[in-house]
Order: structure tokens, then C-alpha cells, then sequence
């Protein structure tokens, strides 16, 4: 198709270039093989200098990527979660992708034949242009998620600016804080619903130094219970709500402040009710209250089907739909090992037909247990636009980004062998109406201290599945592990003399949910 006829107009090592005979197909098979090893045109050209620098170049940039994705993983899932960092990789991204179209471009300028027809040269135009477009897609997508991670970042893990967070250290905000409380809210607020009632509330309390976990779980019905002290001449003798007919039940106080702004001064709407449930949940417990994470769980079933489901194990068969006492349910999850969709795992944690409040407590926890372990992070990569935009639309926190890095440190130091242990406020062990302050505060602190004794799991005996709900016909001092039974999660419990309570130690969350 023609002579290359003129010297290499880039020869800087002061090489002649000399002319060779050339087709197209031979242009178009060393501008290829020069888009997956730079330099490869340059060196067939006689370019030596050049062609070894950008064969250099694209060895760095390779072994460079390499070497951080297997001797610095750590600190890449670090890095992934802070703003700058993020901006700084997609402009390296997308400057990757200038460079890399600018070597496919100019490998093919240089080895091109002189005098071709006008159809050859359209042809091989289009082959380099699809050359090009194949270098920079996968790349322009890369730095689309990096983008899309920055953005849901951006979204999520904003403070509430009329009361930020302060973190302190940076660094190492856990130096002096032996434990971190994140409270974990499930809220059902939909398109189809009126206001938002918090059904699933549980505080994280996490050993910044073993990972270790202890779930404490409060049940959505606890009524009339005692409220923070600035709400006290409010309500002297406990919650009962803020409008006639309403039940006093701890899942109504989240709308109620965000209604009644006066109830959370100084907060924006959207922030009053986390804030103030975080409070009255501290009081309760008595222990303090860092951070919260409300997840609405009408869209957390986007986020399941987004990992492509979650497997749990099910006791006993859950009905679900249909009038509560069962009679005549929509559907129906099996009991045994099951793969559950969306749909079905948000129904798994938020059944009660036939069942209770406290047996659905203690599925919930199993699932959030499930979903954190089996986050592949190979379905996490394929399916992360699904999972941003489910994400954003799913999850709120007053978490600042800044502490993303150390939660980060201390998610992989849960991964490696944590013990997660369980407490629920559930009856006989505690009361439902009017809970005894004093007793609630010795369960949850018993629970941290046998969570920190020497590392070991606290002893439970858990329930055979099916057993009798009779709470008078267990001795065994711990409440049944098993969140899938139709049984009342209270079945093993013993009294506790005077005190109008029973006694309740931390079980072993991995035992109790099979």
C-alpha cells in the first residue's frame, strides 16, 4: 500500500530510520500490539530511546499498581473512603486514559504507509479510534465509580451543620476510647407511609482494641419508659406520647421530634429524631451513644438483591403477609439454609405473623451478621452502581467521613476472629411496660464487662428450636438463642429475687443464629 519514505520524525537517540517496505495491516498489527505494550511502534521505527521509555513507563505504572493492590491493601480501603484521596485517583485516572490514547494515536502516526487511498485510510482511522475507545473505556468507568464512591461518601457521611461532630485525633481517634457505641436504627419510612416509626434498634458496642461486639437490642413496643431528664416535666411518669391515642411505645419518639422541633433544639429536620432516640437510648442503657446509622428498610432490600442476596439460616417456617395471627398468610419462608432476595430477607427481619416483636429482634441481628460477612467484594465491584445509588437512598448517619479510615482499621479487626455476643430487653428478663431503669443500665454494663473478660465467649446454652414458650419451664439463666422460632425468645430465663426482673447474660451470636 505503499513505502514509509521519510525518517523517523521523532528519532532523539539520532537513528536514521530507515525505510521499509509497509501495508496497513502491518501498521494497524504494531499500533495494536503497541496499545497493550507502549513503545512497540517506536521500537519497530527505530526509536529505541523513546520506545524503551514508554515500555519503562507502562512497567511502572503496572508493577506500581500491583504492588499496592497486594502489599497495601489496607491502607487502599482507607484511602477509598477519604474525599481527597478519591479526587487525586480520578484525575490519575483519567490521565492515564490521555496518555494511554495519546501512545495508541502516535504509534499509529509513525508506522502508518505514505500514500494511501482514501478508503484504507478511513478504515484504519476507524480501527484506531475503536483501539482508542477500548483503551479508555474500562478507564473511564474506573473513574465513573471512584466518582460515584466520592459522591455517595459526600451524601452519606455528613454531619448535621448545626451540631457537628468533633473528632478530635484524626489519626487515631481510639487512643484514648477503649470502646466506640454506634447505634444502628431500622427505620420503615416509604413512599406509602406517613412518618418514619424506628421498628429495629440496636447499639453496637465495639472493643476499639479486640473488635469484640456486643449487640444490645431494644424492642420497638417498649412503653412508658422513663425519658431523658430535660423531658421529665413532659413526662414525669414515663413516655406516653405527644398527641391522644398514641401508645407510648419507643418507636414513636423518632417522628415525634421530628415533628415537634422544640423536642431537639438546634437540630435540622431529618437529624432531630436520630438525635434524640440516640439520647433517650444512652439513658436507658446507660452507656454512651457515638454515632448512629438509620438504614430505611423498605430500600435495604435494594441493597440485598444489589449483592446478589444474603443466605441465613431459618429455624422454623416465617409467615408473612396477611393478618398477624397467621391465618392467612401471603407467603411463606421454609425453614433450613436459605438464599433470601431483597424482598424476602427485608420480610425475614420484619415478620412478626404468628410470632413476636423479640423473636423478630433477634432475626434482625442475625441478618445484619449474614449481610456483613457475606459482602463479597468481587459482587460489591459488579454491582456498585446499584449498590451507591440504593445506598444513598437507604442509609443516613451523623458519622463524620473523616472517621471512615478508623472504622475502616477497626471493620478488619472484627473480621478476624471478633466475638459478636447478643443482648435483647425482652420479656420475662426485662420489663416491657415501664422497664426498671436501674436493671437495664447492670444487664448492658454485665454484658460489656463479660465481653472484655479475657477475650472468651461468654457461656450460653442455646434453646432447642421449638421449645416450649412457657417461661417458667427453663432454669437455663440466659434467653433462647434461637431467632427463628415461633417461640418466645424468653423461653429460658430464672428470677432474680427482689429485684421484679430476671437476669439476662450476652449470648454468643454466632450460636444463636446457626
Amino acid at each position: 500500500m505503499g513505502r514509509v519514505g521519510s525518517p523517523p520524525d521523532d528519532d532523539v537517540d539520532g537513528e536514521s530510520g530507515d525505510e521499509r517496505e509497509g501495508s496497513v495491516w502491518h501498521a494497524l498489527g504494531l499500533t495494536i500490539a503497541s496499545a497493550v505494550v507502549w513503545g512497540v511502534a517506536h521500537l519497530a521505527t527505530g526509536r529505541r530511546i523513546v520506545g524503551s521509555l514508554l515500555m519503562a513507563l507502562l512497567a511502572l505504572v503496572i508493577g506500581g499498581a500491583v504492588i499496592v493492590v497486594l502489599d497495601f491493601r489496607d491502607e487502599l480501603k482507607q484511602i477509598a473512603v477519604q474525599s481527597d484521596w478519591l479526587a487525586g485517583i480520578i484525575g490519575g485516572i483519567l490521565l492515564l486514559a490521555l496518555v494511554w490514547s495519546a501512545v495508541v494515536v502516535r504509534s499509529y502516526v509513525i508506522v502508518r504507509p505514505n500514500g494511501m487511498s482514501v478508503v484504507p485510510r478511513v478504515l484504519a482511522g476507524g480501527v484506531v479510534v475503536v483501539l482508542v475507545i477500548g483503551v479508555c473505556t474500562p478507564l473511564v468507568w474506573a473513574a465513573r465509580d471512584t466518582y460515584t464512591l466520592r459522591d455517595t461518601i459526600h451524601t452519606i457521611f455528613r454531619a448535621d451543620q448545626a451540631k457537628p461532630p468533633v473528632v478530635k485525633n484524626v489519626a487515631d481517634p481510639w487512643k484514648d476510647k477503649p470502646r466506640v457505641n454506634i447505634l444502628l436504627l431500622g427505620g420503615d419510612g416509604a413512599d406509602d407511609r406517613v412518618g418514619v416509626r424506628t421498628d429495629s434498634m440496636t447499639v453496637a458496642s465495639i472493643d476499639t482494641h479486640t473488635g469484640d461486639t456486643v449487640l444490645i437490642s431494644l424492642p420497638r413496643n417498649l412503653q412508658y419508659f422513663p425519658v431523658i431528664p430535660r423531658l421529665r416535666k413532659r413526662w414525669p411518669s414515663g413516655f406516653t406520647g405527644v398527641s391522644a391515642g398514641d401508645e407510648g411505645l419507643l418507636n414513636e419518639l423518632f417522628q415525634d421530634a421530628e415533628d415537634d422541633k422544640s423536642m431537639m433544639p438546634g437540630y435540622d429536620k431529618g437529624r432531630r429524631g436520630p438525635a434524640l432516640v440516640s439520647e433517650e437510648i444512652s439513658y436507658l442503657i446507660g452507656q454512651p451513644i457515638d454515632y448512629y446509622v438509620l438504614v430505611n428498610l423498605f430500600g435495604f432490600a435494594d441493597i440485598v438483591d444489589a449483592m446478589g442476596g444474603v443466605k441465613v439460616h431459618i429455624a422454623s417456617d416465617i409467615l408473612y403477609g396477611g393478618p398477624e395471627d397467621g391465618s392467612a398468610p401471603t407467603g411463606v419462608l421454609k425453614a433450613g439454609n436459605r438464599k433470601l432476595n431483597g424482598k424476602q430477607a427485608l420480610w425475614f427481619g420484619r415478620s412478626r405473623t404468628s410470632s413476636s416483636d423479640f423473636v423478630r429482634m433477634g432475626r434482625q441481628k442475625c441478618l445484619m451478621k449474614d449481610i456483613a460477612e457475606q459482602a463479597d467484594p468481587q459482587r460489591v465491584l459488579t454491582s456498585f452502581q446499584k449498590l451507591a445509588k440504593a445506598a444513598k437512598k437507604t442509609i443516613s448517619t451523623d458519622i463524620p467521613a473523616e472517621m471512615l479510615p478508623a472504622l475502616i482499621r477497626l471493620s478488619e479487626t472484627m473480621k478476624h476472629g471478633a466475638q459478636v455476643t447478643s443482648l435483647m430487653y425482652v420479656p420475662p428478663q426485662f420489663q416491657n411496660v415501664r422497664p426498671d431503669l436501674r436493671v437495664m443500665h447492670q444487664a448492658a454494663a454485665r454484658a460489656i464487662a463479660e465481653s472484655e473478660d479475657s477475650g472468651s465467649t461468654p457461656s450460653a446454652t442455646p434453646v432447642t428450636p421449638g421449645a416450649t414458650a412457657d417461661p417458667s419451664a427453663s432454669t437455663d439463666p440466659s434467653p433462647s438463642t434461637d431467632p427463628g422460632t415461633s417461640a418466645d425468645p424468653s423461653t429460658s430465663a430464672s428470677a432474680s429475687k427482689g429485684s421484679g426482673q430476671h437476669k439476662s447474660k450476652a449470648v454468643s451470636l454466632t450460636t444463636a443464629c446457626g
